[in-house]
């Protein structure tokens, strides 16, 4: 019991998308439905979420697998070495395979389900990948376009010598 009490925790409203190594105290609320989710490496694996918090806040925790059946609305569980991952844009707390969580007898009376960290929407990750389309996209265009409108109005001879001069580069 005593090395929990050490370790510095985690409030849940000050949990963040790039929060990771993180310990938290929290009390499960509810768990969802087991469901199956098909692995995108093949084969399938078992998730739930459950909704936890504390004083400050609530998120969704993933249990998967085995995790699942190890945690049962109103206890109170101390999160070790936890992370944070976006879902769709939205916060789970993760125990990963470094992490680890165990029940605890310290009590959360009063957890505070007005504050619901999962529910803010966090567009990170849709910004990245449409800057790096955007990046992507622009520079194909220019080398396209560049070219062909070169090429265009230029003589006919002349494009000829430049592409045999290119073909015998590569």
């Amino acid at each position: 019991m005593n090395m929990a009490d050490e370790k510095p925790l985690t409030k849940v409203k000050d949990l963040t998308p790039e929060t990771k190594q993180t310990n938290v105290l929290i009390k499960v609320v509810s768990k969802g439905e087991r469901r199956t989710i098909d692995s995108k490496f093949g084969g399938s694996r078992q998730l739930a979420e459950a909704v936890v918090g504390d004083e400050t806040g609530t998120i969704l925790l993933s249990l998967w697998e085995d995790q699942i059946e190890s945690v049962q609305p109103g206890e109170v569980v101390l999160v070790d070495n936890g992370y944070v991952s976006l879902v769709r844009g939205h916060m789970r707390l993760n125990v990963g395979k470094y992490g680890s969580f165990q029940r605890t007898e310290q009590d959360i009376a009063d957890v505070n389900t007005a504050v619901d960290v999962s529910a803010q929407e966090f567009e990170r990750p849709q910004r990245y990948e449409r800057r790096s389309f955007g990046y992507g996209g622009s520079d194909f265009g220019s080398r396209g376009g560049g070219g062909g409108g070169r090429g265009g109005g230029g003589r006919g001879d002349d494009r000829g010598e430049r592409r045999d001069r290119g073909r015998r580069r590569f």
